[in-house]
């Protein structure tokens, strides 16, 4: 089993390659968990992972420019290389991106959508929702609270999230410390609270077809 660095890491460094298998997945580190957890218990020995700062969640201008310079870093070493992102906030450049780098990324506009499944996500059609991952909900004062500048301006809440009625969490392991560690975010944030467990959604069926590769 392949444990990650801690959250505050893949936070704001990522996660660097092993250089130990023939195809190499680069990726979101709010995503190095899951990628690592369906590689191991599969045994995808053959793939490897690196993983951009899972901060450009919050700056995903930066996220294209990244991307190009791993692909670039990293081709001569591997025999494929996968990207483990959605659209995320780039307005399509990724996806460019991508097809003119000749490499695959994961369909979708985002991990919240592609978790639950792409066609289950847009069918729900959702626009008063406020999602969580795993990841974010482990994270959430660096990447939600703190930033707004809630943790010295709590009034600015209402202004921020007063159109939102649900904080939803996309549950991809059944952990009580993480739902009920979800569930005080939904009152911090002054919004009623659900949980799906999704899994790990249509990840899983992406590293499946790339592990064939």
């Amino acid at each position: 089993m392949t444990s990650p660095p801690d959250d505050r890491t893949l936070r704001d460094t990522g996660l660097a390659a092993r250089g130990t298998g023939r195809v190499l997945m680069i990726g979101c580190g709010a995503l190095a968990r899951e990628i690592l957890d369906l590689r191991d218990a599969n045994g995808w020995t053959h793939l490897d992972l690196t993983c951009l700062p899972a901060i450009y969640h919050n700056h995903p201008e930066k996220i294209v420019d990244a991307v190009r310079a791993a692909v670039a870093e990293h081709r001569d070493s591997y025999s494929e290389i996968f990207i483990a992102y959605a659209d995320c906030g780039t307005g399509g450049l990724l996806q460019a991106a991508c097809r003119e780098l000749g490499v695959e990324m994961i369909a979708g506009p985002h991990c919240y959508s592609f978790f639950e499944g792409n066609d289950t996500f847009a069918a729900r059609d959702e626009i008063t929702a406020f999602y969580l991952t795993d990841f974010l909900v482990r994270q959430f004062d660096a990447f939600v609270w703190k930033p707004l500048g809630l943790d010295r301006h709590p009034e600015l809440r209402d202004m921020y999230f007063g159109n939102y009625d649900t904080l939803v969490y996309q549950a991809q392991t059944d952990d009580p410390a993480l739902t009920a560690l979800a569930e005080t975010c939904a009152a911090k944030l002054g919004l009623r609270f659900e949980r799906r467990l999704t899994g790990y959604g249509d990840l899983a069926t992406h590293l499946r077809d790339w592990a064939r590769t």
